[in-house]
Protein backbone atom coordinates (compact mmCIF):
# COMPACT_ATOMS: atom_id res chain seq x y z
CA UNK A 1 0.00 0.00 0.00
CA UNK A 2 1.64 3.21 -1.16
CA UNK A 3 1.72 6.37 0.91
CA UNK A 4 -1.41 8.32 -0.01
CA UNK A 5 -3.06 11.36 1.55
CA UNK A 6 -6.50 10.36 2.81
CA UNK A 7 -9.61 12.13 3.97
CA UNK A 8 -10.80 11.50 7.52
CA UNK A 9 -13.37 9.02 6.21
CA UNK A 10 -10.71 7.11 4.35
CA UNK A 11 -8.47 7.07 7.40
CA UNK A 12 -11.20 5.41 9.39
CA UNK A 13 -11.64 2.86 6.63
CA UNK A 14 -7.87 2.42 6.30
CA UNK A 15 -8.33 2.33 2.56
CA UNK A 16 -5.35 4.04 0.96
CA UNK A 17 -5.10 2.42 -2.45
CA UNK A 18 -6.43 4.66 -5.19
CA UNK A 19 -6.64 7.81 -3.07
CA UNK A 20 -4.64 10.95 -3.67
CA UNK A 21 -0.99 10.95 -2.52
CA UNK A 22 0.59 13.75 -0.50
CA UNK A 23 3.10 14.55 2.24
CA UNK A 24 3.13 13.62 5.89
CA UNK A 25 5.40 13.20 8.92
CA UNK A 26 4.50 11.41 12.15
CA UNK A 27 5.87 12.35 15.57
CA UNK A 28 8.21 14.89 14.00
CA UNK A 29 9.09 18.57 14.30
CA UNK A 30 8.54 21.60 12.05
CA UNK A 31 11.53 21.77 9.74
CA UNK A 32 11.90 25.52 9.28
CA UNK A 33 15.04 26.10 7.22
CA UNK A 34 16.80 22.82 8.04
CA UNK A 35 16.06 21.17 4.69
CA UNK A 36 15.52 23.87 2.05
CA UNK A 37 16.17 21.31 -0.72
CA UNK A 38 12.97 19.45 0.22
CA UNK A 39 9.84 20.75 -1.47
CA UNK A 40 6.18 19.99 -2.04
CA UNK A 41 4.86 18.87 -5.41
CA UNK A 42 1.70 20.82 -6.25
CA UNK A 43 -1.10 20.25 -8.74
CA UNK A 44 -4.63 21.56 -9.09
CA UNK A 45 -6.40 18.22 -8.60
CA UNK A 46 -9.00 19.17 -5.94
CA UNK A 47 -12.01 20.96 -7.47
CA UNK A 48 -13.14 22.10 -4.01
CA UNK A 49 -9.86 23.90 -3.29
CA UNK A 50 -8.71 26.98 -5.23
CA UNK A 51 -5.29 26.92 -6.82
CA UNK A 52 -2.61 24.24 -6.62
CA UNK A 53 -2.88 21.58 -3.90
CA UNK A 54 -0.15 19.66 -2.09
CA UNK A 55 0.23 16.32 -3.83
CA UNK A 56 3.56 14.83 -2.74
CA UNK A 57 6.95 15.67 -1.33
CA UNK A 58 10.30 15.50 -3.08
CA UNK A 59 13.84 16.75 -3.20
CA UNK A 60 15.92 19.00 -5.40
CA UNK A 61 18.75 16.77 -6.70
CA UNK A 62 20.06 19.17 -9.37
CA UNK A 63 19.31 22.88 -9.92
CA UNK A 64 16.41 22.05 -12.25
CA UNK A 65 15.59 18.46 -11.23
CA UNK A 66 13.12 17.59 -8.46
CA UNK A 67 12.97 13.91 -7.45
CA UNK A 68 9.70 12.38 -6.27
CA UNK A 69 7.77 9.09 -6.44
CA UNK A 70 6.48 7.52 -9.63
CA UNK A 71 3.07 6.79 -8.14
CA UNK A 72 2.58 10.53 -7.56
CA UNK A 73 2.99 11.41 -11.21
CA UNK A 74 1.22 8.24 -12.36
CA UNK A 75 -1.80 9.50 -10.43
CA UNK A 76 -1.61 12.80 -12.32
CA UNK A 77 -1.41 10.95 -15.61
CA UNK A 78 -4.50 8.94 -14.69
CA UNK A 79 -6.35 12.18 -13.98
CA UNK A 80 -5.19 13.85 -17.19
CA UNK A 81 -3.28 16.53 -15.25
CA UNK A 82 -0.05 17.78 -16.79
CA UNK A 83 0.57 21.10 -15.01
CA UNK A 84 2.61 20.90 -11.80
CA UNK A 85 4.54 23.26 -9.58
CA UNK A 86 7.05 22.90 -6.76
CA UNK A 87 7.39 25.04 -3.66
CA UNK A 88 10.43 25.01 -1.40
CA UNK A 89 8.81 27.18 1.27
CA UNK A 90 8.65 25.62 4.73
CA UNK A 91 4.85 25.87 4.64
CA UNK A 92 2.22 26.29 1.96
CA UNK A 93 -1.21 27.91 2.04
CA UNK A 94 -3.59 25.64 0.15
CA UNK A 95 -6.22 28.38 0.07
CA UNK A 96 -3.95 30.58 -1.99
CA UNK A 97 -4.49 30.97 -5.73
CA UNK A 98 -1.21 32.83 -6.25
CA UNK A 99 1.54 31.19 -8.29
CA UNK A 100 4.18 33.57 -6.90
CA UNK A 101 7.25 31.74 -5.55
CA UNK A 102 6.09 28.49 -7.18
CA UNK A 103 8.34 26.87 -9.78
CA UNK A 104 6.53 25.29 -12.71
CA UNK A 105 7.79 22.04 -14.16
CA UNK A 106 7.18 19.03 -16.37
CA UNK A 107 7.04 15.60 -14.76
CA UNK A 108 8.50 12.38 -16.12
CA UNK A 109 7.45 9.06 -14.61
CA UNK A 110 9.89 6.19 -14.74
CA UNK A 111 8.70 4.27 -17.83
CA UNK A 112 9.24 1.00 -15.94
CA UNK A 113 6.99 2.07 -13.05
CA UNK A 114 4.57 -0.62 -11.85
CA UNK A 115 3.96 -2.83 -8.82
CA UNK A 116 4.11 -6.62 -9.05
CA UNK A 117 5.26 -9.67 -7.11
CA UNK A 118 4.26 -10.80 -3.60
CA UNK A 119 2.61 -7.91 -1.80
CA UNK A 120 3.50 -5.64 -4.69
CA UNK A 121 7.05 -5.43 -3.36
CA UNK A 122 9.03 -6.53 -6.39
CA UNK A 123 11.06 -3.64 -7.76
CA UNK A 124 8.35 -1.09 -8.66
CA UNK A 125 10.71 1.46 -10.23
CA UNK A 126 8.69 3.98 -8.19
CA UNK A 127 10.57 7.12 -9.24
CA UNK A 128 9.75 10.28 -11.13
CA UNK A 129 11.37 13.64 -11.72
CA UNK A 130 9.95 17.08 -12.25
CA UNK A 131 12.06 19.03 -14.71
CA UNK A 132 11.77 22.60 -13.44
CA UNK A 133 11.25 25.33 -16.03
CA UNK A 134 13.71 27.51 -14.11
CA UNK A 135 16.48 26.48 -11.72
CA UNK A 136 15.80 26.71 -8.00
CA UNK A 137 18.20 29.51 -7.11
CA UNK A 138 19.94 29.68 -3.76
CA UNK A 139 19.23 26.05 -2.83
CA UNK A 140 21.97 23.42 -2.63
CA UNK A 141 20.68 20.17 -4.15
CA UNK A 142 20.76 16.98 -2.14
CA UNK A 143 23.49 14.45 -2.80
CA UNK A 144 22.60 11.06 -4.25
CA UNK A 145 24.36 7.89 -3.08
CA UNK A 146 27.04 5.98 -4.97
CA UNK A 147 26.11 2.57 -6.31
CA UNK A 148 25.48 -0.03 -3.61
CA UNK A 149 26.24 2.31 -0.72
CA UNK A 150 23.69 0.79 1.65
CA UNK A 151 25.08 -2.70 1.05
CA UNK A 152 28.46 -1.57 2.36
CA UNK A 153 27.47 0.15 5.62
CA UNK A 154 26.79 -1.03 9.16
CA UNK A 155 23.25 0.28 9.04
CA UNK A 156 22.12 -0.74 12.52
CA UNK A 157 24.27 2.04 13.95
CA UNK A 158 22.96 4.68 11.56
CA UNK A 159 20.34 7.39 12.01
CA UNK A 160 18.04 8.39 9.14
CA UNK A 161 16.10 11.63 8.70
CA UNK A 162 12.75 11.74 6.88
CA UNK A 163 11.30 15.03 5.64
CA UNK A 164 7.92 15.89 4.15
CA UNK A 165 4.76 17.97 4.07
CA UNK A 166 1.15 17.24 4.85
CA UNK A 167 -0.90 14.87 6.94
CA UNK A 168 0.53 14.74 10.45
CA UNK A 169 0.25 12.46 13.44
CA UNK A 170 1.43 13.59 16.89
CA UNK A 171 -0.50 11.29 19.24
CA UNK A 172 -0.22 7.54 19.71
CA UNK A 173 -3.96 6.89 19.83
CA UNK A 174 -5.77 5.78 16.70
CA UNK A 175 -8.78 7.15 14.86
CA UNK A 176 -9.46 10.27 12.76
CA UNK A 177 -8.51 12.65 15.58
CA UNK A 178 -4.95 11.34 15.46
CA UNK A 179 -4.29 12.97 12.08
CA UNK A 180 -4.34 16.51 10.73
CA UNK A 181 -3.07 18.41 7.71
CA UNK A 182 -1.40 21.84 7.65
CA UNK A 183 1.04 21.69 4.69
CA UNK A 184 4.05 22.40 6.92
CA UNK A 185 7.41 20.79 6.16
CA UNK A 186 8.48 18.53 9.02
CA UNK A 187 11.37 16.20 9.80
CA UNK A 188 11.80 13.15 12.00
CA UNK A 189 14.61 10.79 13.00
CA UNK A 190 14.46 7.05 12.35
CA UNK A 191 16.48 3.90 12.99
CA UNK A 192 17.25 0.94 10.74
CA UNK A 193 15.13 -2.21 10.44
CA UNK A 194 16.18 -4.11 7.32
CA UNK A 195 17.74 -3.89 3.88
CA UNK A 196 16.34 -5.64 0.82
CA UNK A 197 17.16 -5.60 -2.87
CA UNK A 198 14.94 -2.60 -3.65
CA UNK A 199 13.84 -1.52 -0.19
CA UNK A 200 15.23 0.07 2.96
CA UNK A 201 12.86 -0.44 5.87
CA UNK A 202 13.07 1.94 8.81
CA UNK A 203 11.62 1.99 12.31
CA UNK A 204 8.88 4.57 12.87
CA UNK A 205 7.52 3.33 16.19
CA UNK A 206 7.24 6.31 18.56
CA UNK A 207 7.52 3.98 21.54
CA UNK A 208 11.14 3.33 20.54
CA UNK A 209 11.94 6.98 19.87
CA UNK A 210 11.46 6.88 16.10
CA UNK A 211 8.95 8.71 13.95
CA UNK A 212 8.19 8.37 10.30
CA UNK A 213 5.87 9.00 7.41
CA UNK A 214 2.15 8.43 7.15
CA UNK A 215 -0.53 8.89 4.53
CA UNK A 216 1.75 10.90 2.42
CA UNK A 217 5.32 11.89 2.25
CA UNK A 218 5.22 10.08 -1.04
CA UNK A 219 8.47 10.89 -2.83
CA UNK A 220 9.95 12.60 0.23
CA UNK A 221 13.57 11.93 1.15
CA UNK A 222 15.22 9.75 3.74
CA UNK A 223 18.67 11.17 4.46
CA UNK A 224 21.46 8.99 5.83
CA UNK A 225 22.44 10.65 9.08
CA UNK A 226 21.00 13.29 11.38
CA UNK A 227 19.28 16.55 10.53
CA UNK A 228 22.45 18.04 8.98
CA UNK A 229 22.80 15.25 6.40
CA UNK A 230 22.34 16.09 2.71
CA UNK A 231 22.77 12.49 1.45
CA UNK A 232 19.44 11.13 0.21
CA UNK A 233 19.50 7.33 0.09
CA UNK A 234 15.82 6.46 -0.36
CA UNK A 235 12.36 7.92 -0.87
CA UNK A 236 9.08 7.37 0.93
CA UNK A 237 6.78 4.86 -0.73
CA UNK A 238 4.76 2.77 1.74
CA UNK A 239 4.40 1.41 5.27
CA UNK A 240 1.91 0.00 7.76
CA UNK A 241 -1.69 1.23 7.84
CA UNK A 242 -1.56 3.05 11.18
CA UNK A 243 1.85 4.67 10.63
CA UNK A 244 3.28 3.18 13.80
CA UNK A 245 5.71 0.42 12.83
CA UNK A 246 7.59 0.11 9.53
CA UNK A 247 8.52 2.74 6.97
CA UNK A 248 9.19 0.96 3.66
CA UNK A 249 11.34 3.22 1.50
CA UNK A 250 12.62 2.80 -2.04
CA UNK A 251 16.41 2.68 -2.43
CA UNK A 252 18.26 5.12 -4.68
CA UNK A 253 21.57 3.23 -4.82
CA UNK A 254 20.36 0.23 -6.84
CA UNK A 255 21.12 -0.38 -10.53
CA UNK A 256 17.50 0.15 -11.56
CA UNK A 257 17.13 3.43 -9.65
CA UNK A 258 20.44 4.71 -10.97
CA UNK A 259 19.53 3.76 -14.53
CA UNK A 260 16.54 6.11 -14.42
CA UNK A 261 18.28 8.89 -12.47
CA UNK A 262 21.30 8.93 -14.79
CA UNK A 263 19.13 10.41 -17.54
CA UNK A 264 18.67 13.58 -15.47
CA UNK A 265 21.55 14.00 -13.01
CA UNK A 266 25.25 13.23 -12.75
CA UNK A 267 25.58 10.32 -10.33
CA UNK A 268 28.52 9.69 -7.98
Amino acid sequence: MRRFYLTVVALVALCAVGAVPAGAITFGQPDGSLHPQVGALLADYDPDSPGPDVLCSGTLVAPSVFLTAGHCTAFLESEGISQVWVTFASSYDEDSTSLDALVAGTYVTNPDYGYSGPGGHADPHDLAVVLLHAPALGITPAQLPPAGLLDELALRSQTFTAVGYGTVREVKTTGPHAFFFDAVRRYVLQSFLSLQKSWLTLNMNPSTGSGGTCYGDSGGPHFLGGVASNLEVSITVTGDAMCRATDTTYRLDTPSAREFLAHYVTLP
